[in-house]
Order: C-alpha cells, then structure tokens, then sequence
C-alpha cells in the first residue's frame, strides 16, 4: 500500500480550483506547477534509488511551501467572492 502524498493540501477544495483555474490563466500556472513540485516531492522522499542531498530537498520544500501560500490567498479571496 502507498503512503499518501503529504504534499497535496488542497484535495478537499478541488471544485474552487478547478472555477479558479477556469477564469485565471495565471492561478492555472501556479497550481500546475504546484502540483509537479509536490509529485516530485513525494517521489524523491518515497525513491528506493540514489539519494538526493537534503540541501535540494528543502529547497524544493521552500519552493512548495511559496507557492502554497500563493494558492491559499487566491482560494481566501475566491470564497469571499462568493458570499
């Protein structure tokens, strides 16, 4: 059995995502690329294969973690626009 992608934060608010992603070319961009970051993540930390030095690890974490707080201030602001 897999673990579970601990990278993928935003499954339950799927449906605001894919609105968000239909009217902002942009918001579009940033998931996508989030999404490859935290697949790559988890396949990094999940390999049986050659190790990768933490230094680039915690990069790819700072990384995630930027555009996590990108995708999080787009979803605040989509919520309030529905109200």
């Amino acid at each position: 059995m897999k673990s579970q992608n601990k990278y993928r934060k935003f499954q339950l608010q799927q449906k605001n995502i894919e609105a968000l992603e239909k009217e902002n070319s942009r918001f579009k961009r940033v998931y996508s690329e989030y999404e490859n970051m935290s697949d790559e993540l988890w396949n990094l930390e999940n390999s049986k294969g050659e190790q990768v030095p933490d230094d680039f690890i915690n990069a790819m974490m700072l990384q995630a973690s930027y555009l996590e707080d990108e995708i999080q201030d787009w979803l605040i602001q989509f919520n309030e626009k529905k109200r």
